[in-house]
């Protein structure tokens, strides 16, 4: 199994990828990027697919404003 679980936000009238979990390279991780593409890689530490998968859900659904925010501030 694999997945990916990614919020974004309309910047300037283009859908840009704000936060994004995924299993890309066989790891459970988020990217957190920023206005200029880049990206900090969070490592989770976490096996099971199914409980990531639901942290990832949740997070972006609680946190989605947090993120937009210092996305749009360029943090």
């Amino acid at each position: 199994m694999a997945f990916t679980v990614q919020y974004e936000t309309l910047v300037k009238g283009e859908w840009r990828p704000v936060v994004r979990y995924d299993t890309a390279h066989r790891v459970v991780h988020k990217d957190i990027l920023d206005l200029k593409g880049r990206e900090k890689k969070v490592l989770l530490g976490i096996s099971d697919l199914r409980e990531a998968l639901l942290l990832a859900d949740e997070d972006i659904k609680t946190n989605w404003r947090q993120y937009k925010d210092r996305f749009l501030r360029g943090r």
